[in-house]
């Protein structure tokens, strides 16, 4: 099983003494998102759980556990660094804090295993071309040395975060604008020896050189791990996602960083009531059981191929 730590909130940030109990207690319930009621019990042993992907903007609050978890747990980070201002991500640490951080996960377990995020992207009055152009050398320059690949994507602009995104006066990205900008972080990748991805695109950029990321990727947690993996497409993601399967244990309206750009908040009013039902003790990560909840196990298994092929052998 890979765990996705996760897609839904940022965990690392906000929830991290939750977490490592949950570890420690082998144990998570989910609720559906579509059918509140039903609850998943996921069993979270050392064994079943092959590799862990933590999503964040500030793993900071973290760091004071990553002992407990490197424990019995392999892991990496998929980290988001983007530079805007106040006015679009008003509660994230300082820009050059969040590189110190990075720097340190980069340090601690090697750059291959912390992924740089630089998504989404956003066109304004503001933040033009010109302005990423700026911002994505200065953070390439800052992180040189300690990442190997870049994750980009363009903003989704969903229904239900128009209003917050009129504030901006976003731009539509059309695919000129798409390509006109991967071109230029091309250029600056190839620079600082960064590999360039795409994350949830339709457009073909392979003439440019940049492929198509896989977020929750076989290949590197088969490296991580030091064993091959059998593992799916993941069904429940978007056609464009090259993500295998995972389960992800996180829970939609709980990030508190406030980015106005988010598809997991609804409301600040929604996050705020959520969090204060937050316990660490709990098994749920907001609230108890109620008592019209239903629990299911969830099966889960490992995806290692403990099978040792001939090629396997020869290379022992």
């Amino acid at each position: 099983m890979i765990l996705s730590v996760s897609r839904r909130t940022d965990i690392p940030a906000f929830y991290s003494e939750w977490f490592i109990n949950r570890l420690q207690e082998k144990c998570v319930w989910v609720r559906n998102p579509m059918n509140y009621h039903n609850i998943s019990e996921i069993d979270l042993s050392a064994n079943i759980v092959d590799c862990i992907v933590f999503w964040t903007k500030n793993p900071q609050p973290m760091f004071k556990y990553l002992d407990l978890i490197e424990k019995d747990y392999k892991f990496y980070f998929q980290y988001s660094i983007n530079a805007y201002g106040k006015d679009t991500e008003p509660n994230l640490p300082q820009l050059e804090a969040r590189i110190d951080c990075f720097k340190y996960l980069s340090n601690r377990y090697g750059k291959n295993r912390v992924i740089w995020r630089y998504d989404p992207i956003i066109l304004t009055p503001k933040y033009d071309i010109r302005w990423h152009e700026k911002m994505f050398k200065y953070i390439a320059r800052k992180l040189c040395g300690n990442v190997t690949k870049c994750v980009f994507s363009f903003i989704d602009v969903y229904v239900k975060i128009k209003k917050n995104l009129s504030t901006l006066n976003i731009k539509t990205i059309d695919e000129n604008a798409m390509y006109e900008i991967s071109k230029t972080l091309k250029s600056i990748a190839d620079n600082y020896e960064l590999k360039l991805e795409t994350c949830c695109e339709d457009i073909d950029l392979i003439n440019l050189g940049i492929k198509k990321s896989c977020c929750i990727d076989p290949v590197l947690i088969s490296n991580i791990i030091d064993y091959k993996i059998k593992v799916n497409k993941d069904k429940n993601q978007r056609p464009s996602c090259g993500c295998v399967e995972s389960i992800d244990i996180g829970y939609y309206n709980t990030c508190k960083h406030g980015c106005i750009y988010c598809y997991a908040n609804n409301s600040k009013s929604t996050v705020v009531s959520n969090c204060l039902k937050h316990m660490p003790s709990s098994k749920l990560l907001i609230g108890q059981k109620e008592d019209d909840d239903k629990i299911y196990k969830r099966a889960v298994k490992s995806f290692r191929d403990l099978q040792m092929t001939f090629f396997d052998e020869k290379n022992d």
